[in-house]
């Protein structure tokens, strides 16, 4: 099985940490986001969608990250509270999976992007007020995260971890990688934080987020990246 990833990505970890943190055998696959590898025409072969994550499982090929690691779930039989068999538990997971495209996922890596991507596409730095608004955004979101779906509870679903509180906190390291950390000042999430990471293993947490809190090596990376510089007018419509 193959996994064709670039750990910048939050999705990409998602899937990374998953199949790392519970032994599933695959080959790691890089697709330099930086160099543009995702619109090569030998990645085009493969996955006409042009993003990662992507799985070859033999002939079979499938993208998308929840529906990667649904798969995988399946798969590989891992333990319940993955995605439980419970139709109501399992319920909560696809509510949070359903909820965080347009919310949580959408606001941290806007946020992220602002601060990275706006300043090499634009040629200045983002508008204080621009950035001010994606923060209050990101910040909401973060209040619907703690407010409706972690609660009370040590996990997302209950007492145990699952895809949901994998897929949530990815996002969140997002923003981090720029100087932005959401979690400042909420308690109650940086004790998720901490027992979501020892759930998968800090080393290979910290590790796994490496790329993304150097922030610096980023945008020097970008700079001088000549294919990424061939991007910018097809960018620029993400900023106007």
């Amino acid at each position: 099985m193959e996994l064709y990833l670039h750990l910048v990505s939050p999705p990409c970890r998602a899937v990374y940490l998953f199949a790392e943190a519970l032994k599933i055998p695959f080959e790691f696959k890089l697709v330099d986001l930086f160099a543009g590898q995702q619109h090569s025409e030998e990645f085009g072969k493969l996955s006409i969608v042009k993003k990662v994550p992507v799985l070859k499982d033999g002939g079979f090929v499938l993208t998308e990250s929840t529906a990667i690691l649904e798969y995988l779930v399946q798969k590989c039989s891992v333990a319940d509270h993955w995605f439980p068999a419970d139709l109501q538990q399992r319920a909560r997971v696809n509510e949070y999976l359903s909820w965080q495209h347009l919310n949580l996922r959408f606001h941290c890596s806007k946020v992220f992007l602002l601060r990275t991507l706006y300043p090499f596409v634009m040629g200045s730095e983002v508008p204080k007020e621009k950035m001010d608004a994606a923060v209050e955004d990101m910040k909401q979101s973060l209040n619907l995260l703690e407010d409706k779906f972690l609660q009370n509870k040590p996990f997302i679903v209950g007492n145990k971890i699952s895809l949901a509180d994998l897929v949530a906190m990815v996002e969140i390291m997002q923003p981090l990688g720029t100087g932005v950390d959401g979690l400042e000042g909420r308690p109650k999430l940086m004790a998720w934080r901490d027992r979501v990471k020892k759930e998968l293993g800090e080393k290979l947490f910290d590790k796994t987020h490496e790329a993304v809190l150097n922030s610096s090596g980023l945008q020097h990376k970008m700079q001088n990246n000549s294919e990424l510089q061939k991007l910018k007018p097809s960018l620029l419509k993400y900023f106007r």
